[in-house]
């Protein structure tokens, strides 16, 4: 039995992709291990067929987290040996690596972003130059290579000269739930992070006869929280918080519409293609997503959302509007993306997958 070891840069219990690729990989036959660490605000590891390892660190952000995790990582690759490592975006990459030169084993890249067109990253020069020189020393080496959509795939594979497979989010196809009534809230899922187009919805929230609940956390929470509380309609503003996969599939089957908003504030966003996009899909929620590439692809295909060209607040209201009124519209919607997901699903997009690793030598 082949074992295999993925490095995460968080918690594991909410990583929806990494649950899908694990328990799969499991099910093929690999014994599989995933390594992250734990948040201030980390529940118990939920139970899975795969090895679950989790890090204390003393730092959770910065350069001395980044220092320190990579660090532990590094040493328990040491002790631990394994036949396919796979580090999960770049800032997790080099100790996998180093431990698969050194052992000889091969080496697999699973780009979930374009890190280094991260807003967050693009901001800061210095920072960025960093990064970069870091994908450049590495990814020309590995031969095993899949990201999330087919943009950032043909970006990475013409820049390093690499192949690079797809591997999209999409959710597993489950039997059909019983119908229930959609309540009056409209529905974001995802990370409270720079550039997701939280402020601007929550300003839209103003002119829009319905309340928002957000589902998840990130590096902005408290920010966020505070500039809902601003303003002057906040009482239609509802934070959720973390939430287990399970209890947010009842959230988005109850919700009358999903939000995937971002920014371009670097190819990473611009390229994107999120779970949340995806989980809409599967519970027939029509949504607001952006006219960025990877979403106007699967749109002109599946016509399941209304596309807006920036996340402004007189936008994103009327997108919003629009589908809340217009009942035909709406249902038209709802019924496409009830039929996309029997072809985006991971009971298809698995044979995918597996494909790459029965090819591993």
């Amino acid at each position: 039995m082949k074992k295999i070891v993925f490095t995460v840069t968080n918690d594991i219990t909410y990583d929806q992709r990494m649950d899908r690729i694990s328990t799969a990989l499991v099910e093929a036959g690999y014994d599989v291990t995933i390594i992250g660490f734990l948040k201030k605000r980390s529940v118990k590891t939920l139970d899975k067929p795969y090895h679950q390892v989790r890090f204390k660190l003393l730092f959770l952000k910065g350069k001395l987290f980044f220092l320190a995790y990579n660090f532990r990582i590094f040493w328990y690759l040491l002790f631990h040996k394994f036949d396919i490592y796979c580090g999960i975006d770049l800032d997790t990459l080099l100790p996998v690596y180093m431990h698969a030169k050194m052992r000889r084993k091969p080496c697999v890249y699973d780009a979930h972003e374009y890190y280094t067109e991260l807003p967050e990253i693009v901001s800061r020069p210095l920072i960025k130059k960093m990064w970069v020189r870091l994908e450049q020393l590495l990814l020309p080496k590995i031969r095993y290579n899949y990201t999330v959509g087919a943009a950032i795939a043909k970006t990475l594979s013409d820049k390093y000269h690499q192949p690079f497979e797809v591997i999209r989010n999409v959710p597993i196809l489950s039997p059909d739930m019983p119908k229930v009534t959609r309540e009056n809230f409209i529905l974001y899922q995802g990370a409270l992070n720079m550039g997701r187009g939280l402020e601007p919805l929550m300003e839209a929230m103003a002119n829009i006869d319905a309340n928002l609940y957000i589902a998840g956390e990130g590096d902005l929470s408290v920010e966020l929280r505070a500039f809902a509380a601003a303003l002057p309609h906040r009482e239609k503003i509802r934070f959720l918080g973390y939430v287990r996969p399970d209890e947010l599939k009842s959230y988005t089957q109850k919700a009358k519409l999903g939000i995937n908003l971002v920014e371009h504030l670097g190819l990473s966003y611009y390229y994107s293609l999120s779970n949340k996009f995806f989980d809409y899909i599967h519970a027939g929620l029509p949504q607001i997503t952006m006219n960025f590439p990877e979403y106007k692809n699967l749109n002109d295909k599946y016509q399941v959302a209304i596309l807006i060209d920036k996340p402004e607040p007189q936008l994103i209201a009327e997108a919003v509007n629009k589908l809340l009124n217009d009942e035909n519209l709406y249902q038209q919607l709802s019924n496409n993306a009830l039929l996309a997901k029997n072809e985006l699903n991971w009971q298809l997009e698995s044979k995918k997958l597996l494909n790459i690793y029965q090819q591993i030598e």
